[in-house]
């Protein structure tokens, strides 16, 4: 009985440190839609290959950014191994949820812009590292002026309660404005005011932009009832606002980046490496592509070096 006892006590305290020693990954994804599911799905891709029995914590935020400091501040008491922050304010609320955790971000447009890093050299010098998902501003500029060179006004429509979505429409403004386009901004302050704020900018627009734009990208539909009956076509920052209300967009594998990002935390997590100096990785190629049904209702000729969204 006594050897019975002390077998029992051994398998527990074995299942105990086993249970002990399993690493954890907290997920906060911003909400769900297919850009930013995507990079969460590479991300698990990627770890889970390198380390099957790495278990996560996955938590969507539905939009709120005060859900992101909840989910964030739970993962920090909880002690997990490492968090993935995906989309910017995630990020934000990560690092200010702990600064011992490690913090990988994924589907972040500019680190800098996110995290107020004045001088910019590449890495942060925190404990977060991860990738960007932002696609050449200048070649989306372009992108306007090889489908629309008649074009004169361009509304440049976006959420203001995103940091990286102000960075983008700076930097693309210029662009346009040094093209010979008249820029006008066109802000909405959250889901509610989408309808109305897009109907304002085809009203006073020859063609949209919108960036990488985690509440537009949410919102597609709501764009496309609006801009498609208007007859005005949308550039964007990437494939999934694309395929939802735009007709063409110079765009990143957000998968791709996840997966990225997974590599990085398989050598935080394995191999120890240092997060503080780990450099913010992007996505090894851009493609052109183009949403054949929107471009052939509104008339837009695409050239023959763009693909097709399927």
């Amino acid at each position: 009985m006594k050897k019975l006892v002390a077998l029992s006590l051994a398998l527990l305290m074995m299942a105990g440190a086993a249970c002990a020693s399993a690493t954890t990954v907290g997920i906060c994804q911003l909400v769900q839609h297919e850009a930013l599911d995507a990079a969460t799905q590479g991300f698990k891709d990627a770890l889970t290959e390198k380390m099957p029995d790495v278990e996560f914590d996955e938590q969507n935020a539905a939009g709120d950014a005060a859900t992101c400091v909840t989910i964030t501040s739970k993962f920090a008491a909880d002690g997990v191994d490492l968090i993935l922050a995906n989309a910017t304010a995630p990020l934000q609320a990560a690092v200010s949820a702990t600064a011992d955790i490690p913090i990988l971000g994924t589907s972040i447009t500019d680190y800098a812009t996110a995290l107020d890093i004045q001088e910019w050299t590449g890495t942060t010098g925190l404990n977060v590292s991860g990738t960007s998902d932002l696609a050449p501003l200048d070649g989306q500029a372009q992108m306007v002026q090889e489908l629309f060179p008649d074009a004169q006004n361009i509304g440049l429509v976006y959420c203001s309660a995103e940091a990286n979505s102000i960075y983008q429409i700076t930097v693309i403004r210029g662009y346009l404005e040094e093209m010979g386009y008249t820029c006008t901004e066109f802000a909405f302050t959250d889901s509610n005011d989408v309808a109305s704020v897009t109907q304002a900018a085809a009203d006073a627009s020859d063609v949209i932009y919108i960036p990488t734009d985690n509440t537009a990208a949410a919102y597609t539909e709501t764009i496309a009832n609006v801009v498609i009956p208007a007859g005005v076509p949308v550039v964007a920052g990437e494939e999934g606002l694309c395929r939802g209300c735009g007709v063409a967009t110079l765009t990143i594998s957000y998968y791709d980046i996840g997966y990225k990002t997974g590599e990085m935390a398989y050598e935080i997590l394995a191999n120890g490496a240092d997060i503080a100096t780990m450099p913010i990785e992007s996505a090894p190629q851009f493609t052109k592509k183009y949403h054949a049904a929107n471009a052939e209702a509104l008339g837009v000729t695409i050239p023959e070096d763009y693909v097709a969204i399927e």
